[in-house]
């Protein structure tokens, strides 16, 4: 009977509701706290960063109160200047929290190079796909007196001659240089006129 009348008892009562009060307080506290550092309902919207420079991209951001982050150079794209903005994470729009990282990626300063393959000696149907292939473009097809039609005996570029090991921007325009195959015919005409000579010489003698 003792518990239940300190229960009911005035003194009880006000210590519970104390209590409460007590409660009540330290959760608006610390739900107002968690709003404010979180930024609760606060969001920014991430600006569009093509094209911009590094250093126009970042005080775009710090701005905002966003954070950059660099992603690996991609391959070039031309329709972008150099070491622009040409790709973001998240994209342009979208709505982030205060210190965000935003990851950009930068247009390279040009295409990146390719190794010239040996394809000298090889026939014109082997060396275009693999030149294609390694990104390269065929440019002018011109032919030389050679015994081998098509052979590759020559490849040039604006001109010049390159050799196997060489490194060219991919897209590069390369010129072949092909064997025409006529030199076999000269050869053969050539032995086949100086045999009746012989014949009329030997005529002649007798």
């Amino acid at each position: 009977m003792s518990l239940l009348k300190f229960i009911f008892s005035k003194a009880f009562v006000k210590q519970l509701f104390f209590a409460v009060v007590v409660l009540a307080i330290l959760a608006f506290l610390i739900l107002s706290w968690l709003k404010i550092s979180t930024n609760h309902n606060e969001q920014i919207e991430v600006p569009d960063l093509a094209k911009l420079t590094f250093d126009e991209a970042q005080l775009s951001l710090e701005e905002l109160d966003l954070r950059l982050e660099i992603l690996d150079s991609a391959n070039y794209n031309p329709e972008y200047p150099k070491f622009s903005v040409i790709d973001q994470v998240p994209v342009a729009g979208s709505k982030v929290k205060e210190n965000r990282k935003i990851y950009i990626t930068l247009n390279p300063s040009g295409y990146r190079k390719v190794e010239i393959p040996p394809l000298v000696g090889r026939t014109r149907r082997q060396a275009e796909p693999t030149l294609r292939a390694l990104g390269f473009e065929i440019g002018e097809i011109t032919y030389e007196p050679y015994i081998a039609p098509d052979e590759v005996l020559e490849m040039r570029n604006e001109g010049r001659k390159i050799e196997a090991g060489e490194e060219l921007p991919i897209t590069s325009v390369i010129d072949l240089v092909l064997g025409d195959g006529k030199e076999r015919y000269q050869n053969s005409s050539s032995e086949e006129s100086e045999e009746p000579e012989e014949e009329t010489t030997e005529n002649d003698a007798e």
